[in-house]
């Protein structure tokens, strides 16, 4: 049996992330597999020249994608996959690309895994309440003589969506002894419980958890869903931790409540806009806790997804089926 013939492939994508996601050793081992158009190329590079896509059988990207328009598909007649080494492909995909039918592969499984991480490392720290106590420690210049938290035994953790990120988070919850309930239309009760968590409605999900933290993708339902109504309903000294998207919080709404409720704290790894305006109250008020979008990967956890892109590039040279592929009838629902 003769080995396939190996695809000829092109990368493109910003340069500044490029050496973290591909290492110079996966693109070797890219190279091994695959014959390479040519060398690496920013969007900016391929839109100046865009007849070197012609004969590229996969495109490889990641941060700054090229957008697949009808234009550059158009340079492009030979294209049969696009390896994306990045969480979301709603920013480059568009109604001409999915009438190709070309698979697209994200690598939103590798992402998932230090976005469930932060947020399991924020939620344990929201349960003993240490943002608040250590604002109120600096605030009365002295420790609290029997701080009164939740802790890790018995509490309550809301999960607000079950997408990717959400199941690794609820799979990360079963090792600890705390009640997870979660939020959301898409899932039924059965795969609910093989989750080991509890279904609720919103209300109740924000009412009762200890910790509530935000999953759900933005969409037109969910775009400023969590405002006034829902952080009211937050218990004494409860934590909000949002690392979908900034979109899914009302701002005025939130800060609002916020100012109102100094025992609340808000851990906002995502803003909308991001980052937020200079004079947002964000960087002001003493109860959130805001961080640049650390939970998604960085430094050396963006190999991750180089690594799947690779190990997708090999099933698609020996014909196995794609497992990261992107279904285009549930494209729109994702984050």
């Amino acid at each position: 049996m003769t080995d396939p013939t190996p695809p000829t492939a092109l990368l493109v994508m910003e340069e500044n992330r490029r050496s973290d996601v591909y290492p110079p050793a996966l693109l070797e081992e890219i190279g091994r597999i695959a014959r390479w158009q040519g060398p690496p190329l920013t969007r900016a590079q391929l839109a100046s020249d865009p007849g070197v896509l012609a004969g590229v059988d996969v495109l490889l990207t990641g941060w700054g994608a090229p957008v697949l328009d009808a234009g550059l598909l158009g340079h492009a007649p030979e294209l049969r996959a696009v390896l994306v080494a990045a969480g979301s492909v709603r920013p480059l995909t568009t109604p001409e690309f999915w009438a190709r039918r070309i698979p697209i592969v994200s690598a939103a499984a590798a992402n998932a895994v230090p976005v469930a991480e932060y947020t399991l490392a924020q939620i344990l720290l929201g349960l003993k309440q240490v943002h608040r106590i250590s604002r109120e420690a600096r605030e009365n210049r002295g420790f609290p003589a029997d701080p009164q938290v939740p802790g890790g035994y018995g509490s309550r953790v809301g999960l607000f969506g079950l997408g990717r990120i959400g199941r690794l988070v609820a799979a990360h919850l079963r090792h600890f002894d705390v009640d997870v309930l979660a939020s959301d239309p898409m899932t039924d009760a059965a795969t609910a419980h093989e989750l080991g968590l509890r279904l609720v409605g919103t209300d109740e999900l924000f009412a009762t958890c200890d910790v509530v933290s935000l999953h759900a993708p933005l969409l037109p339902e969910t775009e400023g869903l969590v405002g006034e109504r829902l952080l009211s309903r937050l218990g004494e000294g409860a934590t909000l931790i949002n690392t979908a998207r900034g979109g899914l919080v009302d701002e005025e709404e939130a800060v609002g409540v916020l100012r109102r409720r100094p025992d609340l704290t808000a851990v906002l790894d995502v803003t909308h806009p991001e980052p937020p305006d200079p004079d947002s109250p964000w960087f002001t008020l003493p109860n959130v806790v805001l961080t640049p979008h650390l939970a998604g990967a960085m430094g050396r956890e963006r190999a991750r997804m180089g690594e799947l892109v690779l190990a997708e590039l090999r099933r698609l040279v020996h014909g196995e089926p794609l497992q990261h592929a992107v279904d285009p009838d549930l494209a729109g629902s994702l984050a």
